[in-house]
């Protein structure tokens, strides 16, 4: 019984790390229904431990501004109003 408990756990993985993810409903689903094969969990892994946030883009004012070498924000300062750092 115990061994069977640890393999459902293992073979639901993927659904269980993704369960607060935007896009849980899909993993859980991929996991489901073509978690048996080896490519289906794995692709389920990658997607459950990928991350849900956007990369920022920050484009250049034209103007040509300056920004901050740390965080990147705009500033017309020496100091970055954002973090503080020398700019």
């Amino acid at each position: 019984m115990f061994h069977f408990l640890f393999f459902l756990l293992l073979y639901f993985l993927p659904s269980l790390i993704g369960r607060d993810k935007k896009d849980a409903l899909g993993i859980f689903l991929v996991n489901l229904l073509f978690g048996w094969t080896l490519i289906g969990w794995v692709l389920a892994l990658l997607w459950a431990c990928a991350s849900d946030r956007p990369a920022a883009l920050r484009y250049a004012p034209a103007g040509g501004g300056r920004f901050c070498s740390r965080c990147g924000a705009p500033t017309v300062l020496q100091y970055c109003s954002a973090c503080g750092a020398r700019v």
